[in-house]
């Protein structure tokens, strides 16, 4: 890298939006402002600012915190830029991190060092990354802010113009006088809204590229990653978090995957839109599967709603009268969602799983039928950010305190100790849930709404429910019981099921030094274990880092959660 002429970039770059953003406050708040920023940065160099600061007014105060934060915001934004740049330039010069480790991998196997093909094949059908976006980010800001940050970044990648400059000069102007903070504490549902902003910018472009530079380079592994495979999912605790948080009640839950479901439903119409203009495939110039053709008349059959217009003038274009009908069934899903009624086959998707189905019809179709750059092209890529996303636009994680759930066992039963626990996990019994208090009336409505979101949206609207301050076994053995008197698992012979997995987060020290201990409890645990067994032999656990580094400092809190790691893979 050459560093020194990368900060003689961003050293332009920041000196720019500084002298735009001197600019702004002449124009919108005069001279006297400017000067007085001026004098304030001048002062604190030669450490004097106190003769300035203890004798300015509370407004003038005001102006000059808000000035000094947007120069901050811009310096920010110019930084992310510039990095942005040079990992651009890395990854053209010597390659992407990934296309190093596919590298390595390659070397490995010619020196009789690697995996074999078949374990390859497995281990990266089976890879999986999920980043989770949290309602607590360490940098909070409104998205009307946010999206002139973005439209700033968008000006400063362009190459310098004097338009490009008033550009410029025009956002840096409506960042000034839009107001940083909000009227009103933000509502969960409004937290919902501002992660949805940053899914939006990842659905569009980025996933898409990243998907298929992973595709492109397992490829040289000679592995095939078929459709099936998510490499890439999206996970989400906003909406889902209520420890400590009274305000996230099961209605919250409900409302906020309505939301991401609405939301990921009208952004992926535009791309059937451009899906469908694009597929204008003839059956007068090339074939098309049996599968598909049969497909598109039962579609026709079900969906009565579809316009004859597009019955009669796509009658030769079958691939476009089935992005036509998948995006109605859509809407009709959306609508079912909205209005919580059962699921119609045929008429909407149940989930995810189906909905890449139908696209599946037509990429199978494609490939067999000289399509195959059309199918690993647009259909590809809209396909990998379906699996990404899911009808959802992201998977939930819902979060409890432990005490939450023992409280609400000795409401029920009057304890919550192991041997309890487990008698009432094989009782038949249904015991009286009507005298709970308010805590645990919310804690059980949350079960029995996760119950439900399941049968509507599909498996993967919520996999997990976390348990947090989990000191032992028995804290997540109460959590395992409360669903099970919500039908979320069975254990009985007959009918045994489990909906969701259920994850200990180990915070303080004391417990990450008792990760093995727990997790041995648990996975000892006959009946636990089978709860584990019927979610596919996966277990996760969560290790917390914030309350452990105020328990003892960042530095040992990163080496005990380390510690923490090599004794879970140890049981594991």
């Amino acid at each position: 890298m050459k560093t020194g002429e990368d900060n003689t970039d961003l050293r332009n770059d920041v000196r720019k939006l500084a002298d735009l953003l001197g600019q702004t406050l002449a124009r919108q708040e005069g001279d006297k402002l400017l000067k007085l920023v001026e004098s304030v940065r001048l002062s604190v160099r030669e450490g004097t600012q106190d003769q300035i600061l203890n004798n300015i007014t509370d407004s003038q105060t005001i102006s000059l915190v808000r000035a000094f934060s947007n120069f901050f915001n811009l310096a920010n934004v110019a930084e992310q830029v510039n990095r942005s740049k040079l990992l651009a330039a890395e990854h053209k010069s010597g390659g992407s991190w990934l296309g190093r480790a596919i590298e390595n991998i390659l070397k490995a196997q010619q020196n009789d060092q690697g995996f074999s093909a078949e374990q390859l094949q497995e281990w990266i059908e089976n890879f999986s990354v999920r980043p989770v976006f949290t309602a607590h980010p360490t940098e909070a800001a409104r998205r009307s802010v946010l999206s002139k940050m973005t439209t700033i970044a968008q000006l400063l990648e362009q190459p310098d113009s004097a338009i490009n400059n008033d550009r410029l000069a025009e956002a840096i102007d409506l960042l000034w006088q839009t107001d940083e903070l909000r009227l009103g504490r933000p509502e969960p549902l409004d937290e919902a809204v501002n992660s949805i902003y940053y899914l939006d910018e990842l659905l569009l472009e980025t996933v898409p590229e990243v998907l298929t530079e992973f595709v492109n380079e397992v490829k040289k592994l000679g592995v095939e990653l078929s459709l099936t495979a998510r490499p890439l999912r999206f996970g989400t605790w906003i909406g889902g978090d209520r420890d400590g948080n009274p305000s996230i009640t099961a209605d919250v839950t409900k409302s906020a995957i309505l939301l991401q479901n609405a939301h990921f439903t009208r952004t992926l119409f535009s791309h059937l839109d451009e899906l469908r203009q694009a597929l204008s495939i003839s059956t007068k110039l090339a074939g098309v599967s049996k599968e598909l053709e049969n497909s598109v008349a039962k579609d026709l059959e079900n969906l009565p709603e579809i316009e004859a217009r597009y019955r009669r003038i796509n009658v030769e274009e079958p691939y476009r009268l089935k992005a036509t009908a998948i995006r109605h069934k859509l809407a009709l899903t959306q609508s079912r969602h909205a209005a919580s009624l059962p699921h119609f086959p045929g008429r909407d998707y149940k989930d995810t799983a189906e909905l890449l189905q139908d696209f599946n019809i037509m990429r199978t179709s494609l490939l067999a039928n000289n399509g195959g750059l059309i199918a690993n092209g647009l259909l590809d890529r809209i396909m990998r950010s379906v699996g990404a996303f899911g009808l959802t636009h992201a998977t939930m994680d819902v979060r409890e305190h432990s005490d939450v759930h023992h409280k609400l066992l000795n409401q029920v039963f009057g304890g919550s100790d192991p041997e309890l626990i487990e008698l009432q996990l094989l009782s038949t019994d249904n015991p009286d849930l009507t005298k709970l208090d308010l805590m645990g009336s919310n804690c059980f409505k949350t079960f029995v709404a996760i119950n439900e979101l399941i049968d509507r949206y599909g498996s993967e609207v919520i996999e997990s429910y976390i348990i947090s301050m989990s000191k032992s076994a028995n804290d997540v053995m109460a959590a395992v019981l409360i669903a099970k008197l919500a039908g979320l698992i069975s254990l009985s012979k007959s009918n045994a099921f489990a909906k969701i997995g259920f994850v200990p987060l180990l915070e303080t020290v004391a417990e990450l030094r008792s990760a093995d201990k727990i997790l041995d409890d648990l996975l000892s645990n006959p009946n636990y274990r089978k709860v584990v067994d019927l979610r596919g032999g996966v277990q996760e656990v969560m290790l917390g880092y914030s309350d452990s580094n105020k328990d003892a400092g960042i530095t040992t809190s990163q080496w005990e959660i380390h510690k923490a790691q090599r004794k879970l893979r140890d049981v594991a």
